[in-house]
């Protein structure tokens, strides 16, 4: 792999629906020179632009966006495929001496980007449960025994990997090593590089009931209708795209446009809420919270500021005086 400048490493921008993260990844990019990485399970479909508030042709025209309408609906697309794409992204940005921005709210892509795709186990509650109770110098003596590989390797402050792995190896009786997917290394390259954007519940709200007004006003019916004809209704994946599957049922005659548009509102808050609660405790973010009157270029202002301290730091460290 070529050696990329520190300044040119990946940066991580998540949070929930409506926050407003895309708008400063916007102003990120321009202010660090960078290209956004769409990171959007809906966004990879062609045809899914309203409901997904998909970025504008200005916006595209305006910073150069990636993995967004990559396939059509009849297609499937995983986190295997979004890894494969996201990564020759990546090394396509940085080659162009430009900063990848890796944006968006779907915790899986996010998590098998960082973490790498595997054949281990899913999480069992009580085991976990279980190990989560025990003190790391325990759990990091059982990792040595059972799996020196993984152990001189992962990072031994990060306790969450620490526990997957114990918990893995107890699963299976193999060593978590040979289960995964080769180890990124990623948390070195986005230290001081990932963020999450944050917002008071009550103003979260607000931006998600404008957001879906804006939505049907803009025409998610018609959208929906068109899409129809493309393999919406067989696609499974698509079809969790909050939003259209609520008009299906609307166009189908479950209920009328009124209820429709306040079952929409629900579903989001309550996807918000997930995604928030996904992304505080599975990622390693440092979180922003935005107010109302912050704008998308203040917020962006203090992340690229960030960003700048975190790789002088690095720089100083490596090259004391």
């Amino acid at each position: 792999m070529v050696e990329v400048s520190r300044s040119l490493a990946p940066v991580v921008l998540a949070g929930a629906t409506a926050t407003g993260k895309s708008a400063v990844a916007l102003e990120l990019a321009e202010l660090v020179s960078g290209e956004i990485i769409s990171v959007d399970s809906m966004q990879v479909y062609r045809g899914l632009n309203v409901g997904t508030a998909k970025p504008s042709a200005e916006e595209q025209a305006r910073v150069r966006h990636h993995l967004i309408d990559v396939v059509d609906l009849r297609e499937s697309f995983d986190a295997a495929r979004f890894v494969a794409l996201a990564e020759a992204e990546v090394r396509a940005v940085q080659a162009r001496g430009r900063v990848p921005i890796l944006c968006g709210g779907t915790g899986l892509y996010f998590n098998a980007w960082i973490n790498g795709l595997g054949e281990a186990p899913a999480p069992d509650l009580a085991l976990r449960t279980e190990l989560e109770a025990m003190p790391l110098p325990a759990l990091l003596d059982e990792l040595a025994r059972k799996d020196w590989a993984t152990f001189d390797e992962i990072d031994v402050q990060n306790r969450r990997r620490v526990v997957r792995a114990v918990e893995v190896i107890r699963l299976t009786g193999k060593p978590f090593s040979q289960q995964r997917a080769q180890w990124p290394e990623r948390a070195p390259e986005l230290a001081g590089r990932s963020f999450g954007i944050g917002r008071s519940r009550e103003d979260t709200v607000r931006r998600i009931h404008r957001r879906v007004d804006r939505m049907f006003a803009e025409g998610l019916v018609a959208e929906t209708e068109r899409l129809l004809e493309g393999g919406l209704r067989e696609n499974r994946t698509a079809l969790q795209a909050i939003g259209y599957r609520q008009v299906l049922e609307q166009l189908d005659g479950m209920r009328g446009r009124l209820e429709t548009i306040e079952l929409v509102k629900v579903r989001t808050r309550q996807l918000a809420k997930r995604q928030l609660t996904w992304f505080r405790g599975q990622m390693d973010l440092r979180w922003v919270e935005v107010t109302e009157r912050e704008t998308p270029l203040e917020t962006a202002m203090r992340l690229r500021d960030w960003i700048e301290n975190a790789v002088e730091k690095r720089r100083s460290k490596a090259c004391p005086e």
